[in-house]
């Protein structure tokens, strides 16, 4: 045990860094769109809830595919698995930039979340083998980083990129910067023995049972679904915001695309790297003495997000917008590292990546699909009342998610203790 501990947790620190490298690039590439949407639907002479569908398609492929793409993880090499991964949806990022139509562009989409799909689970997987127990919620939540740095970094370049040159060559360019990546984790990092660091003896855990063994087990966890549809909930306004919102800055507060770049991505940057850290400095403080309270972490935030986001949509100025705006999205992440810890926790390791897909699955195929549909669809119904400002309100009303999620978390906080997996 000793001597593994010592071996994954020296190597960790490498590991960790190439594997959120690589999540960058994944929200890089997954969330570029939103602020290129703009330019798209004016090309392609969109309205709001056709331009959602892209949101829906991707949606729906990445969470069909990643189950069996991670129960085979569970199995073979998750490193081989990630490092192609992140080939796959880097080309097909750069493909988004040579369609022709709003078709083809739909269908490489679908490409870039076939690759997506195999990165994630199969990485909580690795780092819960690289990182011992007390320490796996800052780690997580340090991995869990790349949402805000990828998506800020996305919003600023695509933004930039689609400026100066144009919404095709952000595409191509953002997408062939990430194959570096790929290479980086076949070559760098090695897969551990799985549960290692969690056994008394050190040794690694039974071989992974079959998918239906691990759909019975979870179908008998409460918190699973609890954590799962709660984060769910939150993630219909997270998805659908890193969406919409660069829309509505350019149509309510009139802000040119190169200055939305900017104006965003600082609050995606600022607002999500701190509270991604928070949220998993404060589980690994407070959760090992009672493991309900890493489902309490996000309740609290919720409920102060909403107030904050809806505050912000009526901000009299940009100055007190952005404060509000970076407040929000400081709250509306602190999930991220306990949560995902969490789900870690309730399961054996040899569970682990076929377990995170399915939290997965839950989380992005209603998060996703919903709050992209949702947002773009209640926008075009509130044009006759509210004209411009339709898709304000729009997001306003969809403030109520993350209260919902709220609630939930709160019967999470009651489950979890009883379901924490000591085996």
């Amino acid at each position: 045990m000793e001597q593994h501990d010592k071996a994954g947790t020296r190597g960790g620190g490498r590991v960790l860094a190439i594997l959120l490298l690589a999540y960058i690039f994944n929200f890089i590439d997954r969330q570029i769109i939103g602020v290129l949407a703009v330019p798209i639907r004016a090309e392609f002479e969109l309205d709001d809830k056709t331009l959602s569908y892209l949101g829906v398609v991707f949606a729906l492929f990445y969470s069909t595919i990643a189950i069996p793409i991670a129960w085979l993880a569970d199995r073979k090499s998750r490193v081989g698995i990630i490092a192609g991964s992140v080939a796959i949806w880097s080309l097909f990022t750069a493909a988004c930039g040579m369609v022709q139509n709003y078709g083809q562009l739909v269908v490489a989409r679908m490409g870039v979340a076939f690759g997506e799909a195999g990165g994630i689970a199969p990485s909580y997987s690795l780092i819960a083998d690289y990182f011992p127990k007390s320490r796996r919620a800052r780690a997580l939540a340090l991995f869990s980083l790349g949402i805000p740095l990828g998506s800020a970094l996305g919003i600023f370049f695509g933004g930039w990129l689609a400026s100066h040159l144009s919404w095709r060559s952000a595409f191509v360019i953002v997408g062939l910067a990430g194959l570096p990546a790929a290479l980086l984790i076949k070559l760098l990092i090695r897969d551990p023995e799985r549960g290692a660091l969690d056994s008394a003896d050190g040794r690694s855990s039974e071989p992974a049972p079959p998918l239906a063994t691990v759909i019975a087990a979870l179908a008998r966890i409460p918190s699973f679904w609890l954590l799962s549809f709660g984060a769910a909930s939150g993630s219909i306004l997270g998805y659908g915001l890193i969406f919409w919102l660069p829309s509505f800055f350019n149509r309510s507060f009139d802000l040119p695309l190169s200055a939305v770049g900017w104006f965003y991505g600082s609050i995606v940057l600022v607002g999500g790297v701190a509270g991604t850290w928070l949220g998993g400095w404060i589980g690994d403080r407070i959760g090992p003495a009672n493991p309900g309270r890493y489902a309490l972490i996000p309740a609290v935030c919720f409920l102060i997000a909403a107030p904050a986001f809806a505050l912000g949509l009526f901000a009299p100025n940009m100055i007190v917008a952005w404060l509000l705006f970076t407040l929000g999205q400081m709250l509306a992440l602190a999930w991220l590292g306990p949560v995902i810890s969490a789900v870690q926790h309730i399961v054996p390791a040899n569970m682990r990546s076929t377990t995170s897909a399915s939290f997965l699955f839950i989380n992005n195929l209603i998060g996703i699909a919903v709050g992209n549909y949702f947002l773009g669809w209640m926008s075009d119904r509130l044009k006759a009342q509210h004209g411009a400002d339709s898709l304000q309100y729009s997001i306003l009303y969809g403030l109520a998610f993350y209260v919902l999620s709220a609630l939930i978390y709160f019967v999470a906080s009651r489950t979890l203790s009883r379901d924490w997996f000591r085996g």
